[in-house]
């Protein structure tokens, strides 16, 4: 049987066994299974694919985006540009590594893209932060990327000008009417928490997109709904991720 399936940890929050598994079920596709690998180390993800021989692919989450990277042997050029894959294929032998992060965004993105959206801010520093910047990059759309700490030291030891959030007055966010959040924050369980922006600056020209999908609508979004925002979460996607991973799995090579 052909196995699929998701490396990260914890993976209490995994969206895509039970897509995949559904998936099968539907489609009647019968000689293929998902199954979650939780991994507390990347150390152990070479012992994974000799403990599982009929495994073709994976997909990857927090933590192992970029920490991944190191273990293919071949890697797509988009991953290559932003240190960061979340999806992975077994042939003959060898690891391929794709991003489908920056397809998922792009497209999951531009029905609610207007005009006016020239300027953005990205919450996060992450693997999925990394793919937005990309996706930005190709619409021409200028941003700023928002770390905890402002200025911050990449895995590469480039430091990176970013802003704090105490940087972010409602000038800042007036003026940035697409606002993306790629951090954790708002994520069940804790559903009482949002990025700490200034609200008040948020606008009915605005976008809020979180990358968050459980709850379907979190904090954050709820904050820009209250001031006439365009919103969305990250479920669209997800499914638009999954559905490419499946292709690329089976796709020929």
């Amino acid at each position: 049987m052909r196995q699929f399936g998701l490396i990260g940890y914890p993976l209490s929050h995994s969206f895509s066994q039970k897509f995949f598994t559904e998936k099968f079920l539907q489609e009647n596709i019968v000689n293929a299974k998902y199954d979650n690998f939780p991994i507390p180390s990347i150390e152990s993800f070479a012992g994974l694919w000799k403990e599982n021989p009929n495994l073709e692919g994976l997909n990857v989450t927090i933590p192992y985006k970029k920490e991944v990277i190191p273990f293919l042997q071949h890697s797509s050029a988009v991953v290559q540009e932003i240190n960061a894959c979340n999806c992975i294929r077994k042939f003959n032998n060898e690891l391929y590594g794709y991003n489908t992060d920056v397809i998922g965004f792009e497209k999951s993105l531009l029905p609610f893209l207007q005009p006016h959206h020239t300027h953005a801010l990205i919450l996060g520093t992450g693997g999925a932060a990394a793919a937005v910047q990309w996706v930005l990059q190709k619409l021409n759309i200028q941003f700023q990327v928002v770390s905890r700490r402002g200025n911050d030291i990449e895995a590469n030891n480039e430091m990176k000008a970013y802003l704090s959030y105490d940087q972010l007055a409602a000038s800042v966010i007036e003026s940035h009417t697409l606002i993306i959040n790629t951090s954790p924050l708002g994520m069940y369980p804790n559903t009482n928490e949002a990025p700490p922006i200034a609200y008040e600056g948020i606008t009915a020209q605005h976008h809020l997109y979180d990358l968050v999908y459980n709850p379907i609508e979190t904090l954050f979004m709820k904050n820009g709904l209250a001031k006439g925002a365009t919103v969305q979460n990250g479920l669209a996607m997800l499914h638009i991720q999954a559905e490419e991973s499946w292709a690329i799995w089976n796709a020929k090579m």
